[in-house]
């Protein structure tokens, strides 16, 4: 059975320019490992004639890349792939509360591949948060919450956007309403509140950037973002927690470990 008009959208031509056509198709050799770190882009003469390109055409899509942070070369050398071209996050590596005086874990775990991790507070203050975020923390419309918002680096690099909201109920009183960072993180605060993380739900999508985002982690143009929305329950499904975070699609990926019943 044909659905109607869908040969015609199947075969509706790629109205992107045609140098956003080959940074598209070199960019997922990149993240895909076909190109892998270190590795040599094709020549620019092998470019040309492999997308019916004119050197111009070429030289813009590598532009792209470079500006995208994929790839590394000067006019007339060679583009190679840059070593870090893509980071692996695996979530569940971070979502415990740290030991008591240990730094916050995702600092730990950044610190573990070889980088220097730090985070910046950018903002404490009591907000009405997004919807999905109200929802998730069974706020009535228009209540708000405590926002901790911060930009998460690597290497000096901006590669992540986390904006935290709590029940005011748990939030009063604590040093989690003073501007400063907390020793551990929140988890760490909230568990020994007598809060501890007892389930931890995620919500990815691909988003365009806002305004906001793209500033933040220094983006290079409207590739998308991956945005995780993390809702993190204590004892009798009791949300504490509700997290947006927010990172450079074209840069990082998402690693979830799972077993079967």
């Amino acid at each position: 059975m044909t659905v109607p008009g869908y040969e015609a959208e199947a075969e509706a031509a790629d109205r992107r320019s045609l140098h956003e056509r080959i940074a598209a198709d070199l960019r997922d050799e990149i993240m895909s490992g076909d190109l892998a770190p270190g590795a040599k882009l094709p020549s620019t003469v092998q470019l040309k004639a492999r997308f019916d390109a004119s050197n111009a055409t070429v030289q813009k899509a590598l532009q792209l890349l470079k500006d995208e942070r994929l790839v590394i070369g000067r006019p007339g050398a060679s583009v190679t792939v840059r070593e870090r071209r893509q980071r692996t996050m695996r979530p569940a590596a971070y979502m415990a509360p740290a030991p008591a005086g240990a730094p916050y874990r995702w600092l730990s775990e950044a610190g573990k591949l070889g980088t220097e991790a730090r985070s910046e507070l950018l903002d404490v203050a009591e907000a009405v948060p997004p919807a999905d975020v109200a929802a998730a923390l069974n706020l009535a419309q228009g209540g708000t919450a405590l926002l901790r918002s911060q930009v998460l680096t690597v290497d000096g690099e901006p590669v992540e956007l986390v904006k935290s909201y709590y029940p005011l109920e748990l939030a009063r009183g604590t040093a989690m309403m003073e501007r400063r960072r907390i020793k551990g993180g929140t988890p760490r605060l909230l568990a020994d509140l007598g809060f501890p993380p007892r389930l931890s739900v995620d919500k990815v999508s691909a988003r365009v950037p806002t305004q906001e985002e793209y500033q933040v982690l220094r983006l290079p143009g409207s590739l998308p973002v991956l945005r995780t929305l993390r809702v993190v329950y204590s004892e009798d499904d009791r949300p504490i927690e509700a997290t947006a975070m927010t990172k450079a699609g074209h840069l990082y990926e998402l690693q979830y470990e799972f077993t079967s019943d």
